[in-house]
């Protein structure tokens, strides 16, 4: 599936460890996106930091120590890795965070504990095999299998609120949020209801994080393209608006980005 190459959250891709990702079933697709497993071992001493600008959306996320859902973040973020170590995590669906959580909006960047010691359990049994990718392929059918046992199947609004990711995710042309609610064929008001109560974020900060990821992304994989050109195919108003909000969101500027990733490919 070409969504499992999206590597739009991912800022420097090139530097990711060993990292994979697993279609969720047709059944579960409506509460989780896909499942991904990074495994990393560095030499003593070493640091990895990865940058990354999250999809505007949650994570259920295993690891070692215990379950976790990561709300939506209002801002690029980082990670440092060291030593030996595994995660796996599932990107919810906007549906699939409404039935983890009541009030997605109190997650934003940050996480809180899930009680699911068994699904801990199960998923760091997998990881410990010493076949890695039989091991990865077992701790995803755990995670998974959890999921379709807790998260039950969508209501009107986590349905309007899947739609409204699938169409801001796949229409690069769409800026505002008028757009989107004529798109989807509901009021203004009905599209803020359904990213309120299961995404946690505005409509318009899912648009603009999905242009933003876009706009990385072309910066980093078309060195022939000038920023003015991606700001307007984009639809940024102007030049001077998407540098706003790459220095908002990620930072830096986006000359600088563009300059830093470069060599650092999809």
């Amino acid at each position: 599936m070409a969504e499992l190459e999206d590597r739009r959250g991912v800022l420097f891709p090139g530097r990711l460890p060993v990292f994979a990702r697993e279609a969720a079933p047709a059944a579960l697709a409506d509460r989780v996106r896909w499942c991904w497993v990074p495994r990393w071992d560095l030499p003593p001493g070493e640091i990895s930091r990865q940058h990354l600008l999250p999809f505007p959306a949650a994570n259920l996320v295993v690891g070692p120590d215990g379950v976790e859902l990561a709300g939506p973040t209002t801002r690029a973020s980082h990670v440092d890795l060291e030593g030996a170590g595994w995660v796996v995590g599932a990107l919810l669906r906007p549906a699939g965070l409404a039935a983890l959580h009541p009030r997605p909006r109190e997650l934003r960047d940050t996480t809180v504990p899930v009680a699911a010691p068994d699904l801990q359990r199960d998923v760091a049994a997998a990881m410990a095999r010493p076949d890695e990718d039989a091991g990865r392929r077992s701790a995803v059918a755990a995670l998974l299998a959890w999921a379709e046992e807790h998260l039950p199947a969508p209501d009107e609004v986590g349905r309007l609120a899947n739609a409204l990711e699938d169409v801001v995710a796949a229409d690069r042309a769409l800026v505002r949020v008028d757009q989107l609610a004529r798109r989807l064929g509901v009021s203004t008001r009905a599209v803020q209801r359904a990213a309120e109560r299961c995404i946690g974020l505005p409509p318009l900060a899912v648009i603009r994080r999905y242009r933003l990821q876009e706009a990385a992304q072309r910066l980093r994989e078309e060195p022939g393209t000038t920023v003015a050109q991606v700001a307007a195919e984009l639809g940024y108003a102007d030049q001077a608006h998407l540098a706003h909000d790459f220095r908002a969101v990620l930072g830096r500027t986006a000359r600088d980005y563009r300059s830093t990733s470069r060599g650092d490919g999809p």
